[in-house]
């Protein structure tokens, strides 16, 4: 009986000992499941071409999923109302209003974020993915077309053949282009070969390592640890303190705990894993029983969980038709062929991490955000062109990521996930067109960037140098009135705080220069009002300066000549409202539907107040050096106040091509003391057939992800809104939207409305006292 049963298992095992092999056919075909390749796939299948997603984990998001845990940066980090948008910033927002988790720098992603992506992916027409799925192959059509790339799907012992006309390479490490036979660099470009600030002056094959995370949990009770004996072993205080490994935070997710050099960061990815386990726990072993410092801090926390998937920065970076290096981003390269943008500096990690002498520069240096280093790095938000995303040696590949054709240096600010999302949303936009109008991927930035760029507009999208020129866009032609408007007459301080006299949690002295954005609309500008205390025993003086900025992110503190300037005298005392005449007007070089940007330059004895609360489109920026300003965390607004009211927050914004805060605040805000319901109404001078309403509202904008707390619904987005169209002489309502907190929203009728004139109505928020709208389109 057991010999048979033996002999059974045997013969059926020889008949199925070979693996289930599968040829399928796509439009595009995305290879790595990443930030960028997600979103690149789902673009591309949005805009009707069939999409493949292949992605070699069990989970989307790459260094952002629960695997790893890396929070997504970008843009927002260092530049206000700088946070991206598109099908990044609908994942965000959902996972944001879903999830329990607060979010702090790395390791409490939790799968709440990863059931967000893949839900995405399941309602998302036109899109096949497969996880789990590891690229083995590329074959070749001819030396510069791919035919197909090869998969298999590690636990279901199936090999499949993907074939497209189009491939994306989301991969990181460019796998498929390696394979294909492009061109790659690897490490660092010496500073002779682009003069790169950044660059050491000679090349090496110097890259930035890989991050293992970890997470712990507040017991409540004493809870120990014990290291076991293959731990690191750590006991020099210096190592942590003096190299920039500060471990303030007990919860964990120390991104400094990095490894690359000497092992190669593709080749050798599991003896880096290793050594990074090694040094997680010698690093907690340090932390609980060691260090004076932490002991008692950590005293009740334990290990909750411990990443076993390293965050990797850099390996392979795949050559394109244009190669960007930091002279682009420190420059703000302006790309005819610009499809996405970034803004976080410079961060070029140390080679060696933790066996490197000291950490990442900026954290070695404390973090100064006025040190020659964060000067020279500050950068953005910069531009970045599609001609980067295009191989240059093979016809049909296109590249999202961290591998896409940049230098080293440059990389240093492409890398973020955030930013990376954009450029495959973009990839996935562009590869779609191609399709659709039969060009060559590299026809694309001169033949089809118009058509590229304004798609990503309207899917919610935003470029630094295009605006909304959508030819079939109805709403562009209508005149647009409101039932109400804000007018902006400045920002006041906290009322507690001012009977109190202290200084408010986020008020600081005037140690360097600060100013505050200032939307002008009238053309007039007859006082202007800031609140100081003067903390010293004896009358001070500030210079104040009002100076023209071409926009909220013109940084330059002399951006032009001032059209007004003075000494400002401030007696002891605190919470003083200053007053200041300046009596501009069109004729001193006030320009309507402009900004601003009121300066008050140093003077360590004077504080300027804070702000009771965000007013929109109105920022703040501190100076950090060498003539550069950069975004006051302390802010988002200083406060002050003008004569006359600012009318800031026209109904006509919401056609004029732009959906945030830029060159002006581009947002229709209805009078906060009138009562909701409020009305925005479109009118035509002759009738209009409407089947589609897209809208843009605000929100989300102001803060990167982990400025946000669980179950966060944006107050400043609608959340209960009707569109109607005045039909028969009456209003008949075409829809009725209830707990929307998204940002960008697109609404296609049943059926095709004939009328002259059509509402938004919005009956609530999400808690803010005004409606509020960027953008309305409409298309027949």
């Amino acid at each position: 009986m057991v010999n048979n049963f033996t002999n059974t298992r045997t013969a059926a095992n020889h008949s199925t000992n070979r693996s289930t092999r599968k040829t399928e056919k796509y439009d595009v075909v995305v290879c790595g499941g990443g930030l960028a390749g997600f979103c690149a796939a789902v673009a591309s299948a949005r805009h009707g071409a069939k999409t493949c997603l292949v992605q070699d984990r069990p989970v989307f998001g790459g260094n952002s999923s629960s695997e790893v845990r890396v929070t997504p940066h970008g843009a927002a980090a260092f530049h206000v109302y700088a946070k991206e948008t598109g099908i990044i910033s609908e994942l965000l927002i959902e996972e944001r209003a879903r999830n329990h988790e607060p979010i702090f720098e790395n390791g409490w992603t939790n799968s709440v974020w990863d059931m967000t992506m893949y839900d995405m992916a399941q309602r998302t027409e036109n899109l096949t993915f497969y996880l789990n799925t590891t690229i083995l192959d590329v074959r070749m059509a001819s030396e510069r077309k791919i035919a197909s790339v090869v998969g298999y799907v590690a636990n279901a012992e199936t090999e499949i053949e993907f074939v497209a006309d189009v491939f994306v390479d989301c991969t990181g490490d460019g796998i498929v282009a390696d394979r294909a036979g492009c061109e790659w660099r690897m490490g660092s470009e010496g500073r002779e070969e682009y003069a790169e600030p950044h660059a050491p002056l000679q090349a090496s094959g110097d890259v930035m390592g890989s991050s293992l995370l970890f997470k712990t949990k507040d017991l409540g009770s004493p809870a120990p640890f014990t290291a076991p004996d293959w731990a690191a072993k750590l006991d020099n205080p210096d190592f942590f303190y003096k190299q920039g490994r500060n471990p303030n935070d007990m919860r964990g997710g120390y991104w400094w705990i990095e490894i690359g050099m000497p092992w190669h960061t593709i080749y050798e990815s599991e003896d880096i894993r290793h050594e990074l386990t090694r040094y997680v726990l010698g690093i907690w072993d340090w932390i609980k029983n060691k260090d004076p410092l932490t002991k008692e801090l950590s005293a009740n926390h334990a290990i909750d969980w411990i990443g076993q998937v390293p965050g990797k920065r850099e390996s392979r970076r795949i050559m394109g038709h244009y190669l960007m290096t930091e002279h682009d981003p420190l420059n703000k390269t302006v790309f005819e062929d610009e499809i996405a943008y970034g803004g976080w500096f410079l961060d070029l990690h140390t080679p060696g991490g933790l066996f490197a002498p000291t950490s990442e520069h900026a954290s070695s240096e404390g973090y100064d955000e006025t040190s020659s280093y964060m000067v020279k790095s500050y950068c953005g938000p910069y531009g970045i062109p599609l001609r980067s995303t295009i191989a240059k040696d093979v016809d049909n590949l296109m590249m999202a990521g961290r591998n896409i054709s940049v230098t080293h240096a440059a990389l240093g600010t492409v890398r973020v996930m955030a930013t990376t999302a954009l450029v495959g949303q973009a990839v996935g936009t562009s590869a779609a067109i191609a399709l659709k109008r039969g060009l060559a991927l590299a026809e694309v930035p001169s033949e089809a960037i118009q058509e590229v760029k304004q798609t990503l507009l309207r899917d919610g999208c935003f470029l630094l140098n295009t605006t909304n020129e959508d030819e079939l866009d109805l709403a562009r032609k209508a005149h647009v009135t409101a039932s109400s408007q804000a007018s902006c007459h400045g920002a006041e301080v906290r009322a507690d705080l001012n009977a109190s006299g202290e200084r408010g949690p986020q008020d600081d002295f005037l140690r360097q220069r600060k100013g505050q954005w200032i939307a002008i609309s009238e053309g007039v500008l007859n006082r202007v009002s800031v609140c100081l205390s003067n903390w010293s025993d004896a009358p001070q003086f500030v210079e104040a300066r009002i100076i023209p900025v071409d926009h909220i992110w013109d940084y330059r503190t002399e951006a032009s000549p001032a059209i007004a300037a003075t000494r400002l005298l401030i007696m002891p005392g605190k919470y003083q409202w200053i007053d200041w005449d300046v009596h501009l007007d069109e004729t001193t070089g006030l320009k309507s539907g402009s900004y601003v940007r009121l300066d008050l330059l140093a003077n360590p004895n004077i504080v300027w107040h804070c702000s009771d609360g965000i007013v929109p489109g109105q920022t703040c920026a501190y100076e950090m050096g060498e003539g550069k300003m950069r975004r006051d965390w302390n802010g988002p607004t200083r406060s002050f106040r003008v004569e006359p009211p600012q009318k800031a927050y026209s109904p006509e914004h919401v056609t004029n091509g732009v959906t945030r805060p830029y060159r002006f605040t581009n947002l229709w805000r209805s009078d906060p003391r009138e009562p909701l319901s409020q009305w925005l109404e479109l009118n035509w001078e002759e009738r209009q057939w409407i089947k589609q309403v897209e809208i843009t509202f605000p929100g989300s904008l102001l803060w990167e992800y982990r400025g946000y707390a669980p179950f966060y619904r944006d107050p400043q987005c609608p959340k209960d809104y009707r569109i109607e169209a005045f039909v028969g002489g009456t209003w008949e309502q075409l829809l009725e939207v209830k707990d929307n907190y998204q940002r960008h929203c697109r609404h296609t009728f049943i059926h095709s409305v004939q009328t002259q004139r059509l509402r938004v109505v919005i009956d609530a928020t999400n808690g803010d006292p005004s409606a509020a709208i960027y953008e309305i389109r409409c298309y027949a």
